[in-house]
């Protein structure tokens, strides 16, 4: 059934959101479409709120529904009782309304996973109980569904019984990491659920407590070490997840894929864990791409569980970035896709479409410029800033600032400096800029509090404005 959508948007925008909308009905591959434009009186769409909306939009016609623009800050359910029919945002930016249409509207389901992720806190012995917990609660809301505890050869554990009893008492799955049988043995007694790692020789702790071990060859290496740990367990009608150990680049890197690989050949429905940190924390580079990577290959070869630590600084991020992996892989491999268009969590540094203004574009925008206001704008041969007064091009910002007449006015050429400095960062990167709005970077953005910032250059424009008035 045919649907009839109300378009919001203001006067900047209006010609350009009627273009893209003409491309995307006619595209054969978009469902069935009827669409109205409404220019309510706004020169930047993204200032619209629901009360100014509310104010100038009495009715909507036939539309079923009524798209606003995706920067519209503000709670839409009043406008939904007001109009009788749904109200959503768009997208940020009106260029991507076809892959907007292309998903349906509708954002990919990243709810399922079917790896679970093993945090390790690698200085538990160094911690207090109550440090553990905290540190646990943490990786916990970066998406831990285990917390690891890390014993150290040759120092001390005396709270680890403790720790593990705290954390159990709070809900959190336990297991300990030790080459110490009593280690184990104290966590296994303690109510841990998983106990890292057992090999063929101490498997007999298994016999002593309920956690489940995880097993690993006894010699390294060694798959027919690990083999007969499994064999045994299985005999036994044990509970165990086996990990082939993912070695260092230049360390054996990639024969310990291929390990992984004959494992699950051989062994198609056990339990498999990888652990990661060997490439995050031991390889100088982004861990959002080498997490990428790394849940592509655990995708594919049904690997259940991942060790996963955040020691380094460069790797801070990588429990929550696992996260966004293994949601992403999962939901590429359910629909059997490629792995793009689910999330933007891993792309940190570039963006698939940064510049979605031609030159042509932003300067038949400038040209409709009637204030002094400043808008700011990036394409691919540089940073474009204009208003009433004209058109300014340039890829370096102190180049500009000779044409901005704001020596005198502190706080508008800080904005601007500001503003222009993201510009330009986004144009040497290739990554989106939005005037306003902090570039996105990834998983980085999405781990930051955003509570309590505002728009600055409405700040500016006030303080502006304020003092007008006071030397009036």
């Amino acid at each position: 059934m045919t649907k009839n959508l109300l378009f919001l948007t203001g006067k900047l925008a209006e010609k350009s959101l009627n273009k893209v909308l003409s491309e995307v009905q006619s595209n054969p591959k978009t469902p069935p479409f009827k669409y109205r434009v409404e220019q309510i009186g706004v020169s930047v769409a993204a200032l619209m709120t629901p009360d100014l909306i509310s104010r100038r939009l009495k009715e909507t016609g036939d539309a079923d529904k009524v798209i606003v623009p995706g920067l519209c800050q503000g709670d839409l359910a009043a406008l939904e009782k007001q109009y009788g029919v749904p109200v959503e945002r768009g997208p940020d930016d009106l260029k991507d309304l076809p892959q907007y249409f292309g998903h349906a509207g509708v954002a990919p389901d990243l709810s399922q996973y079917t790896v679970d992720i093993f945090a390790e806190i690698v200085d538990a012995p160094y911690l207090s109980v109550e440090g553990i917990i905290r540190k646990a609660q943490q990786f916990q809301a970066q998406g831990a569904d285990v917390i690891d505890l890390g014993c150290l050869p040759a120092v001390p554990f005396p709270h680890l019984t403790d720790a593990v009893k705290a954390l159990k008492q709070i809900g959190i799955k336990v297991s300990v990491d030790s080459l110490n049988t009593d280690d184990l043995l104290a966590a296994g007694h303690a109510g841990a659920d998983f106990l890292l790692s057992l090999t063929e020789k101490t498997l007999w702790i298994a016999d002593e407590v309920a956690a489940t071990p995880v097993l690993i060859p006894a010699k390294p290496h060694s798959l027919p070490s690990l083999y007969r740990a499994i064999d045994a367990c299985l005999e036994a009608g044990r509970p165990f997840i086996a990990d082939p150990i993912l070695d260092p680049i230049h360390f054996g890197l990639t024969d310990s894929i291929v390990r992984y690989q004959k494992l699950r050949k051989k062994y198609p429905d056990i339990q498999v864990m990888m652990g990661i940190g060997n490439l995050t924390e031991l390889t100088d580079a982004d861990t959002t791409g080498i997490n990428a990577i790394l849940f592509g290959m655990i995708s594919e070869l049904n690997i259940n569980a991942v060790l996963a630590t955040s020691v380094s600084p460069h790797a801070l991020n990588a429990i929550a970035e696992a996260d966004v992996a293994r949601r992403m892989m999962h939901a590429a491999k359910r629909d059997d896709r490629l792995p793009r268009g689910y999330s933007n969590g891993l792309l940190g540094l570039h963006d698939r479409r940064p510049f979605t203004y031609s030159a042509d574009e932003i300067r038949e925008i400038a040209a409709q410029i009637k204030d002094p206001s400043f808008r700011i704008q990036v394409g691919e041969e540089g940073l474009y800033i204009y208003n009433r007064d004209g058109l300014f091009e340039n890829i370096d910002p102190f180049a500009l600032y000779p044409h901005l007449k704001v020596d005198d006015d502190a706080s508008h050429a800080f904005y601007l400096g500001v503003e222009l400095a993201r510009a330009q960062i986004a144009w040497q990167l290739k990554k989106r800029y939005v005037q306003d709005q902090e570039l996105e970077w990834g998983i980085e953005g999405m781990m930051e509090d955003k509570a309590g910032k505002t728009a600055h250059r409405e700040a500016s424009l006030k303080e502006k404005r304020n003092k007008s008035k006071l030397s009036k």
